[in-house]
């Protein structure tokens, strides 16, 4: 068993992993604004906007405008995944990029990514210039549920709330969602509304852009303390992604285990919202 546990062959089952990951891991990730960094935290920073001067006369001093800034803290958290593998041929099978193993790996990986990512966006951010200052996810950006689900209706106010709050509209726009919401859409429009193809073609994964966001269907989105779900609208700048680890296995015997291989994969990431006008939230009655 253990001639069988080569060098090439982690790497090959860790190659493997990482391209699965690309493929069916993480929905999100291609999403948001994604930084590779080193160490337990990262700081990302933040320019604000700043109003040019009307010169009125010739020869006049150089207006020096304080343009604000501010920081935002990432604090980085690592996950595992592991399996024990008794048999010499499943081991072979580590080495097939198809094989169970790898996809568990990569699928396990890629939840735990959309899961710090879902947490960011309505989450406490950690600002200031060390991190020490706690940003609420604002109310004026919530949408209330209304005793419904996702209509087009939240979807035209959340696009209304980004515009108002000067999001630039040529930034990708997301939304994530339950399968529970794309039925809502479905069921909500008319069948002689102008609409009702465009959400048939969404609901059939033909299309996947609607009312100016593309639209993410996840069963990993929690509920409110009134057991709606929270559904989120972003634009791609308004999050960050912050990747201490590309996700990185290792395989080994395991001698208290009866020398059963163990596949070990872990990764180190953590997320932040960038800025609350970039983020909306729609609660969904379920």
């Amino acid at each position: 068993m253990s001639t069988q546990v080569t060098t090439s062959f982690v790497n090959q089952f860790s190659a493997n992993v990482q391209m699965l990951s690309q493929q069916m891991g993480s929905l999100l990730r291609s999403a948001v604004d994604t930084e590779t960094v080193n160490g337990e935290k990262a700081f990302f920073d933040q320019v604000g906007s700043a109003a040019a001067v009307l010169r009125t006369s010739r020869h006049s001093d150089t207006p020096i405008i304080d343009t604000p800034h501010s920081r935002r803290q990432v604090v980085l958290s690592d996950y595992e995944y592991a399996d024990l593998i008794d048999s010499a041929d499943r081991v072979r099978l580590l080495i097939d990029p198809t094989s169970t193993y790898a996809r568990a790996a990569a699928a396990a990986m890629g939840r735990a990514m959309d899961d710090v990512i879902i947490a960011a966006l309505y989450g406490d951010a950690k600002t200031g210039k060390d991190g020490s200052t706690t940003t609420s996810f604002t109310a004026a950006n919530k949408i209330a549920h209304g005793s419904a689900g996702l209509s087009i209706a939240k979807l035209v106010n959340a696009k209304q709330i980004l515009d108002a709050g000067n999001v630039d509209p040529s930034i990708p726009r997301y939304i994530v969602c339950s399968p529970k919401q794309i039925s809502d859409l479905l069921n909500n429009t008319t069948v002689t509304s102008a609409d009702y193809n465009t959400v048939r073609a969404l609901s059939q994964g033909i299309i996947s852009d609607f009312v100016g966001f593309r639209f993410i269907v996840s069963n990993r989105l929690p509920v409110d303390t009134n057991s709606d779900r929270r559904v989120f609208c972003w634009s791609q700048d308004g999050m960050k992604l912050a990747v201490g680890k590309e996700p990185t296995a290792k395989i080994s015997e395991r001698s208290d285990k009866s020398y059963s291989t163990q596949v070990y994969y872990c990764q180190s990431v953590g997320a932040t919202r960038m800025e609350e006008a970039k983020v909306v939230e729609i609660a969904c009655n379920e």
